[in-house]
């Protein structure tokens, strides 16, 4: 299948996904200046609605609680999604966007940090840990992206797949989805990353992986810019809350 045509799949099956739940998309801009990181949180809950990205002055973004009043247990739900440390931009679905930081300071690679990860112990769903890395000062890889899920269903079973990419595609990134869809227990991601479709402009990066999401369970979004000469970086956040 043409690359093209594979992109145009993902797309219109990412689309037509009631509850792919959290996602990320790592990948590089048409015009090959930035390397691009899509972030979002879905969720189904109350609990798991209220909630909103909050930037913070370092740069990070926190998940924040939006009603205060209606918040219950959030030991899975409020987390950093992304940090950095020096030139490396690290984007996760949970807390383990620190144990990356903290094994990224002691110079372990990116398949170190996450050795002793294991998924969520969210029963009956065991939600996988999604992870992504891009370190401009990698001369191996371009980014870097790993799922963390049971395998087969059996919780007694824990597989680490990585996903290294060494040169990439202008105008193309990876999605990496913590579900293939909806259902009790939810189903875990399968396969391979999905190749996925990249615009030049923040802005409508954003705009256009919001309105592909389900608008019923969407929750937020962010959208980094990781300009690959200046280092420089930018983010984008919408929030259904605000």
């Amino acid at each position: 299948m043409q690359i093209d045509a594979m992109v145009l799949r993902n797309m219109t099956n990412l689309k037509n996904n009631a509850y792919p739940g959290r996602g990320i998309v790592i990948g590089k801009s048409p015009d090959a200046r930035n390397l691009i990181q899509i972030y979002w949180i879905m969720g189904r809950s109350e609990n798991s609605k209220n909630r909103i990205f909050a930037r913070e002055t370092s740069g990070f973004v926190k998940t924040e609680v939006f009603d205060k009043s209606k918040a219950i247990d959030s030991s899975l739900t409020i987390y950093y999604p992304i940090k950095y440390y020096k030139n490396c931009h690290i984007v996760t679905n949970g807390n383990h966007t620190d144990t990356i930081l903290d094994g990224l300071k002691y110079g372990e690679t990116f398949e170190q940090c996450l050795k002793e990860t294991y998924y969520e112990p969210d029963h009956p769903h065991y939600t996988p840990r999604i992870s992504g890395l891009v370190n401009l000062d990698d001369n191996l890889y371009d980014y870097q992206l790993s799922i963390i899920k049971r395998v087969h269903g059996h919780p007694e079973s824990c597989v680490r797949n990585f996903h290294d990419y060494t040169q990439a595609i202008p105008g193309r990134g990876h999605c990496i989805t913590t579900y293939v869809g909806d259902g009790n227990p939810l189903p875990s991601f399968e396969g391979e990353p999905l190749v996925v479709e990249l615009i030049n402009d923040i802005e409508r990066v954003a705009e256009h992986y919001w309105g592909i999401l389900n608008e019923e369970n969407r929750v937020a979004l962010l959208v980094k810019f990781i300009d690959i000469d200046s280092k420089r970086a930018m983010i984008k956040i919408i929030n259904k809350n605000i």
